[in-house]
């Protein structure tokens, strides 16, 4: 099943006008060039940079203000937030409402994508898991890739007498995190063994790589590995994705249109509910490891100049979303969630008690 969010682009900048009460006419005026000079710094989550680059990229083309995002992981991202060393952090991990407020962050989604179990050693799309086996893999309960139990969902498959070698990440990550918070929730032996986190005591001696790029190189490399990466690099590095058993029992395969799947049977997109879990959503085509990714602003900066480049980037992506998501291996928000996210921005308030000018560009 295909979803399309697209909507011409006069009806998302009306959406989004809408959502702020008409101020959006009124503002677009402003002096474009005001901040037009300004770098912008972002860091953190490795889970959507290269969208971001994309993003960066064309905003540059059409603005000539320079955005740098590196890649450092999604608790560094949050880590360098609140200690304001950037302009803007990326995180895949939602922090609460408490957290927010202690640390005076603004949290923002910006897309959802898909963490994606890859292989060495088979092909694409072939190799069957389900939850609760690909949580013992990676517990190192299973230590083969001929045991039984995955012999018994991959019939007909030849699996290698080979020794499984688990892949990890090294750096403190969303995408870890995600794929831990599912696993628990697939297999009570994987949460009391191992449980949810950035940065979890794995079991056993599994091989380390710093961010999605360093676990794709570090699973081409070795034979028998298997890892998680976001679905672009799957695509992009030509990796052996898993085919995985989704909560009504189909085996589906990691895909723009399975996130979107994902979407439209959550929270998120019923109520506008943006921290809550696209995990294991019902639905024939859902991908069960489906992930909404943040951004953090400031919310009460030194001036209202200090912040609006980074805003008015950030802004920038929300009007052209749809355009800028499409083929990048993400699933853009839906309109109507956007358009409810847009008073998130009114949520910056700057101490010197002005208006940040991050509409007009």
């Amino acid at each position: 099943m295909t979803m399309n969010f697209k909507p011409p682009r006069t009806d998302r900048r009306r959406a989004l006008g809408l959502a702020l009460g008409g101020g959006l006419g009124a503002l677009f005026g402003l002096d474009a060039a005001r901040g037009a000079s300004a770098r912008v710094q972002g860091a953190g989550a490795t889970f959507p940079s290269k969208v971001y680059t994309r993003w960066t990229a064309d905003y540059a083309r059409q603005t000539g203000v320079e955005v740098r995002y590196q890649p450092t992981g999604s608790g560094n991202g949050i880590e360098q937030a609140t200690r304001r060393s950037v302009d803007f952090a990326g995180s895949d991990v939602p922090l609460s409402a408490e957290a927010l407020g202690q640390k005076r962050l603004v949290q923002i989604p910006t897309c959802v994508g898909g963490v994606v179990p890859v292989v060495n050693g088979f092909e694409p799309d072939r190799l069957r898991l389900t939850g609760e086996v690909l949580a013992a893999i990676f517990a190192g309960d299973i230590q083969r890739w001929d045991d039984a139990r995955i012999a018994a969902l991959n019939p007909g498959l030849s699996l290698p007498a080979r020794r499984i070698v688990r892949v990890v990440r090294g750096d403190k990550s969303g995408s870890t995190e995600g794929l831990t918070r599912y696993l628990a929730g697939q297999s009570p032996a994987f949460a009391k063994q191992v449980g949810e986190g950035v940065l979890p005591a794995w079991p056993g001696e599994p091989l380390r790589a710093e961010g999605n790029d360093g676990m794709s190189a570090l699973v081409r490399a070795t034979p028998g590995a298997i890892g998680y990466v976001s679905y672009d690099r799957v695509v992009a590095d030509g990796l052996a994705g898993v085919r995985l058993r989704n909560r009504d029992g189909h085996w589906v395969v990691a895909s723009e249109a399975g996130f979107r799947a994902a979407i439209l049977r959550s929270p998120l997109y019923r109520d506008g509910s943006d921290t809550a879990s696209l995990m294991d959503m019902p639905g024939p085509d859902s991908w069960p490891l489906t992930m909404t990714t943040f951004v953090l602003l400031d919310a009460v900066p030194t001036t209202a100049a200090a912040v609006e480049p980074a805003m008015r980037f950030l802004y920038w992506c929300f009007l052209h979303g749809d355009a800028l998501t499409q083929g990048t291996g993400f699933a853009p928000l839906p309109t109507a969630v956007q358009a409810r996210l847009t008073a998130r921005f009114a949520q910056v308030k700057p101490r010197d008690g002005q208006f940040p000018h991050y509409l007009s560009f």
